[in-house]
Parts: C-alpha cells; structure tokens; sequence
C-alpha cells in the first residue's frame, strides 16, 4: 500500500473523493461506516444521493470547485439512506492535481456531545441515588401509616367522601413507586458481561411488549442476521429495549408501528480523553412513527426526572442511559414528528477471551 493509500485508510472521520460530475470516486472505511454500505455499492453514485444535508450546500460546493479553495460548514446536519442525521462540520477542498476532484471531510459532533452528556447524566443519577437511598426509608414508613390510615377511614364514611381517602391512598402508593424508581439506580449491579446474541434479548423483549403494554402496537423485525454476538449483561440490556419499547407504546396510546432495526458499523469508535477507547460496532435501534419528543426536553431527555408525558416519572430513560454507560457503550436519539431513532452502539465480544476490548 502507498504512503497516500495508507493516509486516506487511516482517516479517522469520513472521507469522500468526488469528481468534477459530482460523483464518488473513493470514499475511505469511516465514510462506508458511516453510509452503512460498501465502497463498492457507492462508487460512481451521485454524492448527493447518498448524502443528506440539511443545507442549500451544492451551490458553495460548486464556487469551491470553480475557484480551487477549499469549504468549511459547521453545525449541520448530515445523514443517509440507512441512517438518522448527525450533526457535522464539513471540510472541503480540491486536490490538487486532479483538477475538478473534490475531497469531503465528516466530523461528526454528536458523538463528543453525548459523551460529555453522559457523564452529566451519571452525576445526576448518582445524586438522584444518594437521596434515594438516604430518604425512602424514612418516607416509606410514614407513607404505609397514612395509607393504612385512610383505609380504615374510609370504612366509616359515606360514600360521597370516598373520594377524598381513595385520593389519599392514590397519591400515597404513587410516592411509593416513585421511590421504588429511584432506588433502581443504587440497586443496579455491576453488568454481568458475557457473550449475547441482541437478536434474542430484542425478540424477548418485543414478546413481552406485545402480551402487555404493545399490544396495540405493530413491531417490525428488521435485523442483519450475520451480526457477531454482543458483550454485555443480557437482563439488563433486555430492561433497556423493554423500556425504550414501552416509551414507543406509550407515545402512540392509537397505535403505530415500532422498528426495530439492527447493522454492524465496524468504524465506529468511542475514544476518551486519555487517547485510549474501543469499538462499538453493534447498532441497535428502536424506531417509531409517533409524534417525536417534545423540543423543549430534547436535549436532555436522559436526565433524571425529565419526561414529556404528564404523570412520567422521567426515570425510565435515565436508567437505560445509565446502564448502556455502565457497557461502555453509546446511546443517541434523533426525533422529528413522525420519527423517533433511539441508537444503542454496543461492543461485540472481545478477541481475547474474558477481556473487553481496549485499543
């Protein structure tokens, strides 16, 4: 291999080689990754095809070619045919000696958004455990008296005061179980890592939800069958499909359909700040036709206590953040009206048995 192959291999952000008709002539392993298809299946297609960008971009693309400087867009949003957008800054620029050939750069952002996210979300759990453990002890105790105190009372009164006792004894079991949400947190074991096929924890999930709170939704199967076993805890990665699929339900009260779709993304890599890091190849996403988050939750709809539903605990999503955290692993979600993509990026086994992947 040439010192100017092993550069455009070893990029480590997408890279797409385009000629003066606006078609892919090279793109590097990120860039398949990233499209989720082979260098084959892409050469000679048109670049705009199988990009999304969420910008009027051709025309400066264009003045760039023409005038032989090069083009920096940040902040956008770049997708494609097999995947939810992320947001971008794009480099472009000619090169040089091939006149009329562009060369595109990717640099997503959302994954270094999420990951200082992430850890924004673990600090407040942690706080959310800490206040758990130190009150529900002493709130429980009070809560069973008043409970068992308005039960007796509601023997001896008429039934137009009923209410007032029923409504005491509703809001107290709900404090229960609101606790009993938290506690969740510090009750959490440390994963119990060990080979997992994700087909079978999803199939048992979407089993569940269809006998119980899916009932009136349509689940859809669409899995890539050579995918290599994942590593990780298999209850706890089934407590997290079961509640992403429960979101999807509860958002869709009519019905609707929930997708649930899984690819390998062999370039994908989570990398700290230390330089070290590890591949996250298995995809796994939960897809719904519903009516998308609320905007105004969006951005941190994986901290405690936030929920877009009236009466949610907003504790669901915190804890599948928590423990996809706990895989070292990934979590994103994309949600317009009419589309929501929750994103697991998991780990696949180790090739050393009984270790995880490092470099």
């Amino acid at each position: 291999m040439s010192a100017e192959n092993a550069i455009w291999a070893s990029l480590p952000v997408p890279a797409f080689m385009i000629d003066a008709g606006d078609r892919i002539v090279d793109v590097n392993s990120a860039a398949e990754g990233f499209l989720n298809l082979s260098r084959k299946a892409v050469l000679g297609q048109p670049v705009w095809d199988q990009l999304a960008i969420d910008a009027p971009i051709e025309p400066a693309f264009e003045r760039a070619r023409a005038q032989g400087t090069p083009l920096f867009v940040n902040d956008i949003d770049v997708g494609s045919g097999n995947r939810a957008p992320l947001q971008c800054a794009i480099q472009i620029a000619p090169l040089i000696g091939s006149p009329g050939v562009m060369m595109m750069l990717l640099s997503p952002r959302e994954l270094a958004g999420r990951m200082t996210q992430s850890h924004s979300v673990k600090s407040a759990a942690q706080s959310a455990i800490g206040m758990a453990e130190m009150l529900a002890h002493e709130i429980k105790n009070p809560l069973a008296g008043i409970t068992g105190a308005a039960q007796l009372l509601s023997m001896n009164l008429a039934a137009e005061d009923l209410e007032l006792t029923d409504l005491i004894v509703a809001e107290s079991r709900r404090i229960v179980k609101l606790l009993e949400q938290v506690e969740q947190f510090g009750n959490l074991s440390v994963p119990d890592f060990k080979p997992v096929n994700i087909h079978d924890v999803l199939d048992r999930a979407r089993r569940s939800a269809l006998l119980g709170f899916g009932a009136h939704m349509k689940i859809i199967e669409d899995y890539d069958p050579s995918l290599p076993l994942a590593y990780g805890d298999p209850d706890q990665l089934l407590q997290v499909v079961l509640n992403l699929l429960k979101n999807a339900s509860e958002a869709a009260p009519g019905g609707g359909t929930i997708r649930l779709h899984t690819y390998f993304e062999h370039s994908f890599r989570l990398r700290r700040n230390d330089g070290s890091g590890h591949s996250l190849p298995l995809q796994v996403e939960v897809i719904d036709d519903g009516p998308g988050l609320p905007e105004e939750i969006r951005a941190d709809i994986f901290d405690p206590f936030v929920s877009g539903r009236e009466n949610g605990t907003g504790l669901g999503l915190a804890l599948v953040s928590k423990i996809i955290s706990d895989h070292d692993g990934w979590i994103a979600v994309d949600s317009v009206p009419g589309r929501t993509v929750f994103r697991l990026s998991l780990p696949r086994v180790p090739k050393q048995s009984g270790e995880k992947e490092s470099n």
